[in-house]
């Protein structure tokens, strides 16, 4: 394991198992009160471990997986991604910080997660030029005055390495910024790019709720792959609006792979199980899913449209890709994401979570009925809006879609 590491990752250093790690720094760079302290919530020895993604590649070959390696490395990137992320996220929730204007915690979040993620892909499927297309880079952490939260990231990311066990390695600062400007790839239309939102659903990560690690695999321009870590979702059907389900295992990971299915496990470790979009045919007996946040989405339009549907059932509002997974095991009927104009869709918005729907049965397209295209770089450029839902629905759906774009768009040309 260590020559590959040197050969891999010549900005990480090697640590032997029995050399302590410096103590986490207990600041980050914003006035106090209340400051969090990213300390460790239980040893290792507490925790369930995963397979290894070898054993997760080969179970997954012998059901005919033709990217079993790569995402049994999917899986296991996102799950230790999720496991910094939910320590960041306790110590905001503890601490008030969510009030706060200062975006530093979940800076440290997506940063690290995003170091995280392609640590592992690195470590378990790189084997020829590595291209990860991803949201954060380290030009902010270069400039002046952001040494001490490049410090807490650096603490951060090596605590949870050695908390989890898997990789005997230790990043330098200097390592960390490489690790982060991994993800500045432009993706396109030919080879391998791996696609990564660290934090899906920022806002719901500050407030304590629904957020994503989302990534997935483009061959050839073609998503082929995707996996979501929510680990704040019920691992069953969500059953109130706020997407919690009281006294049900929490956390949540699905994955698909293109002509294989969908699947929906444990965050902490279950057998899989095969899911698949509801089969309601009858749009009054259809719920829908939409952004928490209205500055995310047109709630009026959507209202509208629903109203054109005939839905009975008032809007489930819950943050993130966590909101794809819901839809492919049918928790909701549809699904639908009108951002305000001038708005550009990125790739790693939708990358992953629309194989999930797809592979679990469903459709997923633009507001025209256009395939989603993610060989274009990092953008997706689509008409209007995105719409999921199951075979049945999409008829009625996209029609009751354009005449209410029609209608908002004649009600705007008055004004």
């Amino acid at each position: 394991m260590a020559a590959r590491v040197g050969l891999l990752l010549p900005h990480a250093l090697l640590v032997s198992s029995a050399r302590a790690l410096p103590t986490p720094r207990a600041r980050l760079p914003y006035p106090p009160p209340p400051i969090p302290t990213y300390r460790r919530r239980a040893s290792s020895a507490s925790r369930p471990r995963r397979a290894s993604p070898r054993l997760l590649a080969v179970r997954a070959m012998a059901s005919g997986n033709p990217y079993a390696a790569e995402l049994a490395a999917a899986k296991k990137a996102v799950t230790l991604a999720a496991r910094l992320c939910k320590t960041v996220q306790q110590d905001i929730v503890h601490s008030g910080v969510q009030a706060k204007a200062d975006k530093s915690p979940v800076t440290v979040a997506d940063y690290g997660s995003q170091i995280l993620v392609s640590l592992a892909l690195k470590m378990d499927v790189a084997s020829g030029p590595f291209s990860l297309v991803a949201e954060e880079d380290s030009e902010e952490l270069r400039k002046e005055g952001a040494e001490e939260i490049l410090e807490d990231i650096t603490d951060l990311v090596n605590e949870t390495i050695v908390d989890d066990g898997s990789y005997n390695i230790s990043f330098t600062k200097e390592g960390i910024l490489s690790a982060i400007d991994d993800g500045k790839s432009e993706g396109g239309p030919s080879g391998r790019h791996w696609v990564l939102d660290p934090i899906d659903g920022t806002k719901g990560f500050l407030r304590g709720d629904q957020y994503a690690i989302a990534l997935a695999l483009l061959d050839d321009g073609k998503v082929v792959l995707g996996v979501l870590a929510c680990p704040n979702l019920p691992l069953s059907s969500i059953n109130n609006l706020n997407g919690n389900s009281s006294g049900d295992q929490v956390g949540a990971l699905f994955s698909a792979t293109i002509g294989c299915g969908a699947e929906v496990e444990s965050l902490y470790g279950s057998p899989p199980q095969k899911i698949s979009v509801c089969s309601i045919d009858n749009p009054v007996n259809a719920s829908f899913f939409e952004s928490y946040e209205s500055a995310h989405s047109m709630h009026d339009l959507t209202g509208s449209i629903a109203e054109k549907l005939g839905v009975q059932a008032p809007p489930v509002r819950i943050d993130s890709q966590a909101k794809y997974g819901a839809l492919a095991r049918g928790d909701g009927a549809i699904y639908l994401r009108f951002p305000h104009k001038g708005y550009r869709e990125k790739i790693w918005d939708h990358a992953a979570g629309s194989i999930v729907v797809t592979e679990a049965g469903g459709i997923v397209t633009d507001a025209a009925g256009n395939d989603l295209d993610f060989s274009k770089g990092r953008f997706l450029d689509l008409d209007t809006g995105i719409i999921a839902t199951n075979k049945n629905l999409m008829p009625s759906l996209l029609k009751a879609v354009q005449e209410a774009i029609k209608e908002m768009n004649q009600a705007t040309s008055l004004l």
